[in-house]
């Protein structure tokens, strides 16, 4: 009889032990769940997109050309309208062109003109906008380049005042494009990363502009393909009139050789990069064609 009495005790002390801590565990549980949740939430706090415009350290140092003009921008105006970071799934290939497939996109409503050529060689790149965002990686940009209708660069997408100089002739060029285009461009490729937001917290993303496209690099070898696909100066050179240059579209058709014409016409959509990383691009309409 005092054996099963033990027995009986025994037992009601092992429950009496079990079910607290089942309690108590079953506790941690859903605390850590409600954390979790927490979390998640806190998680899709929106960050800040700085949009950038960059036209690279040699349009604000100078840089000579592939036919070796030393050339000088005192402004270089382009004009950018709805310029939309995406997050997209799958990457976006400009080689293949079309739409990104975004999950996510932000589109900047205002359109700007900005001027590459501002500032020295220690400037920073040119804000464009600061945009509310949703975290996540934007690895995708579109932007347009309409014509001005407001400001120092009105009727033109593109204009371009400086000086060229070579065996000592200084030429004050002026060149105003109205050729609108559009770029659809994947993810940033540079040194570093780009368009990785944090919730909360601020991340970059960049239109990036080669004119060395246009006008080669005197300092890369001449059968490098920077230089065999470029214009370069000279031809702008021979339209001088009364010791300088000033085109536009329908100037630049009629003066410069049909070769050469179509060289310039088919190098304005090479200009638009997201740092060393390619574009799709697609023409808004064609200007004086």
């Amino acid at each position: 009889m005092k054996l099963k009495m033990k027995k009986q005790l025994l037992t009601l002390l092992t429950l009496a032990l079990v079910i607290p801590t089942t309690l108590l565990n079953g506790c941690q549980t859903q605390t850590s769940q409600t954390e979790t949740t927490q979390t998640q939430e806190t998680d899709s706090t929106p960050g800040t997109l700085n949009i950038r415009a960059n036209g690279e350290d040699f349009v604000r140092e100078g840089f000579v050309s592939k036919d070796e003009w030393q050339i000088t921008f005192d402004q270089l105006y382009v004009n950018l309208a709805e310029i939309t970071a995406y997050q997209t799934n799958p990457p976006f290939n400009a080689e293949t062109g079309g739409k990104p497939e975004a999950t996510e996109k932000v589109l900047v409503t205002e359109t700007k003109t900005v001027d590459l050529a501002e500032g020295d060689e220690t400037a920073e790149t040119i804000l464009v906008s600061e945009i509310s965002a949703p975290p996540g990686q934007y690895n995708a940009i579109s932007w347009k380049m309409p014509k001005a209708t407001v400001g120092p660069a009105q009727g033109y997408s593109l204009l371009m005042n400086g000086t060229a100089s070579k065996n000592g002739q200084t030429i004050p060029f002026t060149l105003k494009i109205d050729q609108e285009l559009e770029f659809t461009c994947g993810d940033f490729v540079g040194d570093e990363r780009k368009g990785i937001l944090e919730s909360g917290e601020t991340a970059e993303l960049e239109t990036t502009f080669h004119f060395d496209h246009l006008f080669g690099d005197g300092s890369a070898a001449p059968t490098d393909e920077i230089n065999t696909g470029a214009l370069g100066f000279e031809p702008l050179a021979a339209m001088a009139e009364a010791g300088k240059v000033e085109a536009d579209m329908g100037t630049l058709k009629n003066k410069l050789s049909s070769t050469d014409y179509q060289k310039f016409m088919a190098i304005l959509p090479s200009l638009g990069h997201v740092g060393e990383g390619h574009c799709h691009e697609s023409k808004i309409q064609q200007a004086n064609e």
